[in-house]
């Protein structure tokens, strides 16, 4: 009895399979999705904001991390001359000075990634509309972006996707001011 319904099974699914036109005409496209997160003005700008944001913080971190240094090189020299209180002192000066700078950088970069893994998943969630958006309007059946190790240009639509996001240019970065820029690194420790 078990295998006259698995044979009335595949029996259905093989004939529903016939039934279907053999993939009716499907239009498919593919996307770079990481050549959109690249050269999208919308991420350019999220970059840029990003940059503007973080980028002075940064300036004022490579200062204090140069100021620190040299206070460190003056100690090594001067070192001999000093009385063992005032090593002391310094040497005191310097650990503390190090310590505050150390966590000025770490609260930088947690400041820094978090604001930027909001913006990045702001970005993807718009891109995917854009995508879905321009997909929609192309009268696309499939459109793949992840997992996709080759395609041809003829369905490749990741050059036509850019170009409708830089027809609709970048989006308006909240707060944005004047791009300074800013590695995506803190600076070396001393």
């Amino acid at each position: 009895m078990q295998v006259s319904f698995r044979k009335l099974i595949l029996g259905s699914i093989a004939a529903a399979t016939f039934a279907v036109p053999a993939m009716a005409e499907l239009k498919i496209g593919v996307v770079d999705y990481a050549r959109l997160l690249d050269e999208s003005p919308q991420a350019k700008a999220v970059s840029e904001a990003l940059r503007a944001e973080f980028g002075p913080r940064y300036q004022v971190l490579v200062t204090q991390e140069t100021s620190l240094k040299q206070k460190s090189e003056k100690l090594q020299k001067d070192v001999a001359t000093m009385t063992p209180e005032q090593r002391t002192k310094a040497e005191k000066d310097l650990r503390d000075t190090a310590r505050e700078l150390e966590r000025k950088k770490q609260e930088w970069q947690d400041d820094s990634n978090a604001k930027r893994n909001d913006e990045m998943n702001k970005l993807q969630r718009s891109l995917i509309g854009e995508v879905r958006e321009y997909a929609k309007a192309q009268s696309f059946d499939i459109v793949m972006a992840e997992g996709v190790i080759y395609a041809t240009p003829t369905v490749d639509i990741t050059t036509a996707v850019l170009n409708a996001l830089q027809a609709k240019g970048p989006r308006p970065a909240a707060g944005a001011a004047a791009p300074a820029a800013a590695p995506a690194k803190p600076p070396a420790k001393p």
